[in-house]
């Protein structure tokens, strides 16, 4: 039986080639409304304008999910973090990679039917708070669209990957970067940027989807007030900025993520990001909110107009950003049909807001948070605690500034009612820099780094590790509570797809996809992919055969800077596009062994070099290497350091030996005797493990 499917399956594939050759992908905005009723692809980002990552197709089911097997799988070309949804039209998967990769695969079987490479210089690594990542493509008329990480918009054949024309959206000379997927309306190609975190000035920017002309730019914070004002909205926001020349911090409000758009109100709504720096009384010291920082906003998309604006954080001290996941929808609230939008950004609160005005109408804890005792309905602001300044003490913040929810996408079910979080319990100390300078070439958080450093005590270590942990949460957005959750081992999971299978899938940093029944929450199957998938799910089908198909590859900014890594990573293992169908039977190569660590240096005997060596790692290093330089399973854990690393120190460090890897030289920022103190903390640290290795070896 097995072998006529796949002489079957072989004449489908032989019929599709010539179909590829001859598809125009011609995706519009009527296609895109179309495929609300229409799941056989996946044409935006979020499936369809309300972004509610939801698919009619049920042919996989709670019934029959346990057949659901690997169908194909593509090896990718990095093992940096991969965070792409992919979009599918005309059996072809368009999808990125690290470093901002495009990949065109055969929906069917896998087969590369072409890569285009923006060629991202690699020390370009440096001015990326988030690993070297992308999530996704836009497709539109023929053409495919990406944004680069060194901030460039391009347009590509979508038969062939060819450049058509490429636009430079950002100052290239400001540390500006591109992350997030497109959104294209109205023949416009929408576009945000990266880069808060470095002390830019955010905003949202339109072309023209023909030639790449800007339509449109709308800046989310003021800029200098000498220098006048963009529009009315920039005037206005202006007077929420008090007390310091904030414009020459940037302000931030960076538009990094999360977009979504109403075509019968015709309003786009975009996320803002967190302000610059972080700490609110050195950027801002006289007061005020500081808009559109951490805010929702409505605009109009030929022309990029202000409507309206919901900040879901006044003020924001805690990098709690605003550009998570934002899905439409219509429900029944006390009677009445209310168009709402809903989001659960970092700060812990979930918001059901009108999204004809921007009207709060619920808002209500997620995760623990303890900056806030609760939002305010009348004045649509938190509350907030004791426990929320940090500027004379440091203080333990929850959420930390990773949220309770990050960038992974949320799913709305409309047949349940229910909204899918990908949410986690994390915390995170913080403490103001007294020191604080702006740096135009660093990180501006205006925060004590050091305080990154995990605790001596092994106790306190292990009730640390133990009171951070990811939630899968099935949220109910009229009754604003939760029905179910399932508690994952770490934070940092993928991103959500629910069906009308009665299915909600998700993947895991520890590598698992699974599969649960979305009105129980029951775990009805999973499937080990062999390393950690942050990405979300999507699902479409061809010739009446349903396909589930996620990009696999742990990273980001938990799995860089976190001290974590995930359970059995195995080591850096490249990304993967894997697919599933009922009754696939293909099977993933092992992970690789993890590798055993060599013999350390001897220890440094100078105590008070290891000190300062790890107050410097932290504001340095940890970013990217992990805090208590524990590596995360992406980058290198600089504790398993070779002899030959070790011997080469001071030229990896300081003259950038590595800079075609992104690991670029330092000697602008640390002298000889900085990394001197830093190889002796790190030598430390690598004593300390081997010692610990080499007694768990000898026990087992």
């Amino acid at each position: 039986m097995k072998f006529f499917s796949k002489i079957l399956s072989f004449a489908l594939f032989s019929s599709f080639l010539s179909d590829v050759h001859g598809a125009d992908f011609q995706v519009n905005e009527d296609s895109i409304e179309e495929s609300k009723n229409n799941s056989q692809e996946w044409l935006s980002h979020g499936r369809t304008y309300d972004e509610q990552r939801f698919s009619e197709l049920n042919q996989v089911n709670t019934e029959n999910i346990d057949r659901l097997g690997i169908e194909w799988f593509a090896d990718l070309d990095s093992n940096r973090g991969h965070e792409a949804t992919p979009i599918v039209s005309d059996g072809v998967m368009f999808s990125t990679g690290a470093w901002s990769v495009v990949y065109a695969h055969n929906a069917l079987n896998g087969e590369l039917l072409w890569k285009f490479d923006p060629k991202v210089p690699k020390e370009k690594a440096y001015f990326v708070c988030c690993d070297v990542v992308n999530r996704g493509v836009a497709i539109w008329e023929g053409k495919i669209f990406v944004g680069t990480l060194d901030g460039r918009l391009i347009a590509l054949n979508a038969q062939t990957g060819a450049v058509i024309w490429e636009k430079m959206t950002v100052n290239d000379s400001k540390p500006y970067s591109i992350t997030g997927a497109p959104r294209i309306i109205k023949d416009k190609v929408i576009i945000g940027n990266g880069g808060a975190d470095f002390g830019v000035r955010g905003y949202v920017s339109a072309y023209n989807t023909d030639d790449g002309e800007m339509a449109w730019r709308f800046y989310t914070v003021p800029g200098n007030p000498d220098e006048g004002f963009e529009n009315s909205a920039m005037e206005m926001a202006s007077k929420t900025w008090k007390g310091a020349k904030w414009w020459e911090y940037g302000g931030g409000g960076t538009v990094w993520d999360s977009m979504a758009y109403d075509p019968d109100l015709d309003l786009l709504y975009i996320g803002t990001g967190n302000a610059s720096p972080w700490n609110y009384k050195i950027r801002s010291p006289g007061g005020g909110d500081n808009l559109f920082v951490s805010s929702i906003v409505a605009l109009r998309p030929e022309t990029g107009e202000y409507v309206w604006h919901y900040q879901t954080t006044p003020g924001d001290n805690w990098d709690y950003t605003a550009t998570q996941h934002i899905i439409l929808a219509d429900i029944t609230i006390k009677g009445e049909e209310r168009k709402v939008l809903m989001q659960a950004p970092k700060n812990g609160f979930f918001y059901v807001i009108d999204r004809t005005n921007g009207e709060l109408l619920s808002a209500e804890k997620y995760v623990q948070a303890t900056w806030a005792s609760h939002i305010d309905l009348e004045t649509g602001r938190p509350v907030k605690t004791e426990l929320a300044d940090y500027d004379e003490a440091e203080k333990l913040i929850f959420p930390g500034a990773l949220g309770g929810h990050n960038w992974m996408p949320m799913s709305y079910n409309p047949k349940t009612g229910l909204v899918y979080i990908p949410a986690q319990e994390l915390y995170m100390p913080m403490k103001k820099d007294d020191n604080y300078e702006y740096d135009a070439k660093g990180w501006n958080t205006a925060g004590d780094l050091t305080v990154m450093a995990p605790p001596k005590n092994l106790l306190q270590l292990m009730l640390l590790a133990r009171s951070i942990r990811g939630r899968l949460s099935a949220w109910d957005p009229v009754k604003q509570k939760e029905v179910w959750k399932q508690y994952l081992t770490l934070p940092w999971n993928g991103g959500v797809l629910s069906t009308d299978g009665n299915l909600v899938f998700q993947g895991t940093s520890d590598g698992e996809l699974v599969a649960y029944d979305a009105k129980s929450g029951e775990k009805k199957w999973s499937e080990d992919l062999k390393n950690g998938i942050v990405a979300a799910p999507i699902t479409y089908s061809i010739d009446g055969r349903q396909y589930v198909t996620v990009v696999v590859g742990y990273g980001g900014v938990f799995a860089l800077q976190a001290g974590l890594p995930p359970k059995n990573s195995g080591g850096p293992i490249n990304g993967r596009i894997v697919t599933f169908a009922l009754d696939g039977d293909l099977k993933l190569p092992n992970r690789p062994r993890n590798i055993e660590m060599p013999k350390p240096p001897a220890p440094i005997d100078d105590l008070t070099s290891i000190a300062r060596g790890e107050d410097l790692y932290h504001w340095e290093c940890h970013m990217c290497h992990g805090a208590g330089a524990v590596g995360g399973g992406v980058l290198a854990d600089l504790r398993y350091m070779s002899g030959e690393t070790h011997e080469n120190f001071n030229a990896i460090t300081l003259g950038g030996l590595y800079a075609e890897k992104g690991m670029v030289g330092f000697a602008s920022r640390l002298s000889e005797q900085d990394a001197k103190d830093i190889h002796a903390y790190l030598i430390q640290r690598a004593n300390e493990t081997y010692l610990f290795e080499t007694l768990n070896n000898s026990m087992n």
